[in-house]
């Protein structure tokens, strides 16, 4: 199973970074192989449909695309931006949309958060939730949610609640098995 995977996030000491680097080497001891983004690499103009028809789909947004087209799934480490998902997120969805045949139709998709919240942003991964099933994703139906996040991790960027730390685990390796039979018929049928 081939997973694209980035963190919605672009401040340099994101704790979603932190989360999402321990999931990916969860996913990779499952036996995924993972295509690890920098969500800079998809820096794309605010959604304009005039100025997606003068000048077509912006460079980030083709990257974005094309990393998506070569992935069976996506993993997506995103913050809570006011009860939400952060702007910059979903305008890169928005002119993902806009590709025709839509990338997301039919991948997997597992989403995470961590947020210095007790609740650990999970009002933001329900929001998160509607553009991407909306866009044919099939995301696993268990998010990750880490609350208390800037004394969550210690030193070597691990997560220092081993209970926590197994929950994610568990939710990581689901998914992998999960995208990998939803991954099959679709390999399968491209042979």
């Amino acid at each position: 199973m081939n997973i694209l995977a980035f963190a919605a996030s672009l401040r340099s000491g994101s704790y979603n970074r932190k989360l999402l680097m321990i999931a990916v080497e969860m996913a990779r001891d499952a036996g995924a192989t993972v295509d690890l983004a920098e969500f800079r690499e998809f820096d794309m103009p605010l959604f304009d449909g005039d100025l997606h028809e003068t000048i077509g789909m912006p460079e980030g947004g083709r990257e974005m695309i094309s990393r998506i087209e070569k992935a069976d799934g996506i993993m997506i480490a995103s913050p809570e931006y006011n009860y939400s998902i952060p702007g910059t997120l979903k305008n890169a969805i928005d002119w993902v949309s806009r590709a025709r045949p839509m990338p997301l139709r039919g991948k997997s998709g597992l989403i995470m958060a961590a947020s210095g919240s007790a609740i650990g942003g999970i009002r933001g991964l329900w929001q998160l939730r509607i553009p991407l099933e909306g866009l044919g994703v099939y995301l696993h139906p268990d998010m990750f949610a880490l609350p208390s996040a800037p004394g969550a991790f210690d030193d070597e960027g691990k997560l220092k609640d081993e209970a926590m730390a197994k929950r994610l685990r568990d939710n990581v390796i689901s998914y992998v098995t999960m995208g990998t039979r939803l991954a099959e018929p679709v390999k399968a049928s491209l042979k």
